[in-house]
């Protein structure tokens, strides 16, 4: 983990480059645009029901 290394942010920052552990900011909205529609806050916290274990 250090310079040399793609997949770190360091890594990125030293590379020059881009990618999910040195995503670019937000692109700013455009004036006018229609606000992002989300899920409400009940239906995004649903989990999963936890699997059985098999003997």
């Amino acid at each position: 983990m250090g310079k040399g290394d793609r997949k770190t942010r360091r890594g990125k920052t030293y590379r020059g480059s881009y990618g999910n552990t040195r995503a670019h900011a937000a692109v700013p909205a455009v004036a006018g645009a229609k606000p992002t529609v989300t899920k409400p806050a009940a239906v995004a916290a649903k989990k999963a029901a936890p699997k059985k274990k098999s003997a």
